[in-house]
């Protein structure tokens, strides 16, 4: 019953094959499960998810296939507890007939318990046959039966579905807008370092090399250490279509002012389009040309660039006006300013908190050709920072 299960996690592209397959198989042979949904949810959880992002993902997977399962057997569970805490009052037994039920044998009582219940149908109170209360019957709650099963143990712990239900793991998922928190954890992945200063750390594997060409004598060396070396260029695009992103943008640069592992940070502002200059203020006052900021960031820094790249066509070709003049008085449209920036960085990054379907057959789409793109989720800054920390591009 659980292989269409694991169909249903891979269409939510939680990375289940034969392997996990066999494991849950050998997981359920082994009873780890209890016989219990949910046991089999806690176990298949533990054998199918191999990364926090995908628990939720896992949980909605679980809802679809075991939703009308698990809410008919729940409910009958619930009716059965109801009953059992509500117990008829036992008679009470003579010597004799206590003497009578003293002696049964456990395997022999489990074997009778389950065929009971597929016979029974209905409540019974005070008998001796049935699954019921307050009578003489091996099975139920408040009888008098000395050695018999006890039905309607407490409970307390949630159901396989509630937990489903709950899905507490909404906050990991790959594909939602990220916190100031995860945004840190996801720019930490963008390393570089450097040695630097005076030679005060032990290089273990040179320290061996040296000694072995010495026969043996002990050849210590020592080695300066290592310092983060990673310079970001950040720029933002505020106002107009991004107001709704603001909440973002502004987490994206508490993240980054915070990064541990950036040598270096520099953070601008524009609008939609870059013509000729950034700023150092959302207000667009004080302004800095790019001529002068590409003396001071060289092709080594990491730009990043944070916007939906949504804009009216002319903003981007040229046409109404829309132009900015370099050094030498030449009027350049902003696709020309962004193909400059491009092609002066080694790597680039473009963020987009837009959805991806919403790139194509517009500026955004002209702009990702200019800078690799990727989405503002968990996963897609994880991509964009394993692609900022790979070697230079051969520019075209």
């Amino acid at each position: 019953m659980f292989v269409p299960f694991l169909f249903e996690l891979r269409k939510r592209k939680v990375k289940v094959g034969l392997q996990e397959a066999m494991a849950l198989a050998q997981a359920l042979k082994m009873g780890l499960h209890d016989s219990s949904l949910d046991g089999f949810y806690h176990v298949a959880r533990a054998v199918c998810v191999h990364s926090e992002t995908d628990l939720d993902a896992f949980d909605e997977a679980y809802l679809s296939c075991f939703k009308g399962i698990a809410s008919k057997s729940a409910a009958l569970a619930n009716e059965l507890e109801k009953w059992l805490r509500d117990p008829k009052m036992r008679k009470t037994l003579t010597d004799d007939e206590l003497a009578m039920l003293e002696h049964l044998d456990p395997e022999a009582l489990r074997k009778l318990f389950e065929e009971r219940l597929k016979e029974q149908k209905e409540r019974h109170d005070g008998g001796n046959r049935w699954i019921g209360t307050g009578g003489t019957s091996p099975f139920g709650a408040n009888g008098a039966h000395p050695t018999g099963m006890r039905v309607g143990a407490q409970g307390g712990g949630k159901s396989a579905m509630n937990v489903a239900d709950a899905r507490q793991y909404r906050a990991y998922r790959s594909d939602l807008v990220l916190d100031v928190r995860q945004i840190e954890v996801a720019l930490r992945k963008l390393r570089a370092f450097s040695r630097e200063g005076f030679e005060l750390e032990l290089d273990l594997d040179a320290t061996i090399d040296e000694t072995a060409r010495n026969a043996g004598e002990l050849e210590v060396v020592l080695r300066a250490p290592k310092k983060p070396n990673v310079r970001v260029l950040l720029l933002m695009d505020v106002g107009g279509s991004m107001d709704p992103h603001a909440e973002v943008v502004s987490q994206v640069f508490s993240a980054a002012k915070r990064a541990s592992n950036f040598r270096e940070l520099k953070t601008y502002y524009f609008h939609n389009c870059i013509y000729g200059k950034v700023y150092e203020t959302d207000t667009f006052r004080e302004g800095i040309s790019l001529h002068d900021l590409t003396q001071h960031c060289t092709r080594e820094w990491k730009l990043v660039l944070v916007g939906d790249g949504a804009m009216h066509p002319a903003e981007l070709m040229g046409g109404g006006g829309w132009y900015g003049s370099s050094d030498d008085g030449e009027r350049m449209s902003g696709v020309r300013w962004m193909q400059a920036l491009a092609d002066h960085f080694d790597r680039s990054a473009w963020l987009n908190p837009d959805s991806p379907s919403y790139w194509k057959g517009g500026t955004a789409e002209m702009l990702a050709g200019l800078f690799p793109m990727f989405h503002l989720t968990l996963e897609g800054l994880g991509e964009a920072m394993a692609h900022l920390s790979k070697g230079a591009v051969r520019k075209r």
